[in-house]
């Protein structure tokens, strides 16, 4: 089974690198991984793809040897480890408010004992049954081990449950949302720059507390910075949606051009 350089990131201590992408470009996925990023974000919550699309983008993935981390548009239970059986590397799961719920996600992504996930071996990370179907099979062990889970803060709820959710056996990453978690102040009343970064001071002490590590995405460098520096481990940077200001650039120099040569 191949191994994932996020998961060997994440349980050093080590920073992992991670672009975004939710459209099917497969140029993207070999740009990143010669870019030195250890994996993609794939969103399928807030984008649409059909699913011979995501199974190819898994294949590619595992083609460029670089980790695809999938946000899914689903909390089912056979459909969250189909991602997995054609080569994800990990879910970030949104949402998510209670230690309760992240059992029934990792009960969903781990083979037992750590979880009831259903066994084929017929997929791309078991080598289509070359790693799995035969007798000394460490497939099992290296499935549980190589796949990681996020867990996104994105409520006050799940604020104040980020202790016990950190404390979950088979939770490796509290991912904050800040869109999300700002709004939510926002509705309530609550200053929302306040608010969120009270947010981080206790996701990142639960974090710590139980050995996990943490993550926020960042709209700049210097933002980026403050969070690397308070001890984040996985900062997003680098979406496929950074081609429009590329565009946007290369629109104005052809219309200067075009005006200089008029």
């Amino acid at each position: 089974m191949r191994r994932s350089k996020v998961v060997a990131k994440l349980r050093g201590g080590a920073f992992a690198r991670f672009s975004a992408m939710g459209h099917f470009l497969p140029f993207f996925i070999r740009h990143s991984a010669a870019s030195g990023f250890d994996g993609i974000w794939l969103d399928l919550e807030h984008r649409t793809m059909a699913d011979r699309e995501v199974q190819a983008i898994l294949a590619y993935c595992q083609l460029a040897d670089i980790d695809c981390m999938v946000r899914p548009p689903t909390r089912e239970h056979t459909r969250l480890y189909r991602y997995l059986e054609e080569g994800a590397s990990g879910l970030m799961m949104p949402l998510v408010d209670s230690a309760e719920e992240a059992q029934r996600i990792v009960a969903a992504l781990k083979y037992p004992p750590a979880g009831n996930r259903g066994l084929d071996g017929a997929g791309i990370d078991a080598g289509y049954g070359l790693d799995s179907w035969q007798a000394g099979s460490s497939y099992i062990a290296d499935a549980n081990r190589e796949t990681f889970l996020l867990v996104q803060i994105e409520t006050p709820r799940a604020v104040e449950a980020a202790d016990a959710i950190a404390a979950v056996p088979g939770v490796d990453v509290l991912f904050i949302g800040p869109g999300d978690l700002r709004l939510r102040f926002e509705a309530a009343g609550t200053d929302p720059d306040v608010g969120l970064a009270a947010a981080v001071e206790v996701v990142a002490a639960a974090a710590r507390r139980h050995g996990k590590a943490w993550g926020i995405t960042a709209g700049s460098l210097e933002v980026m910075r403050h969070y690397r520096g308070l001890g984040a481990q996985i900062i997003p940077w680098g979406g496929d949606f950074a081609l429009a200001a590329m565009l946007q650039q290369r629109g104005a120099e052809l219309a200067q051009l075009d005006a200089e040569g008029a």
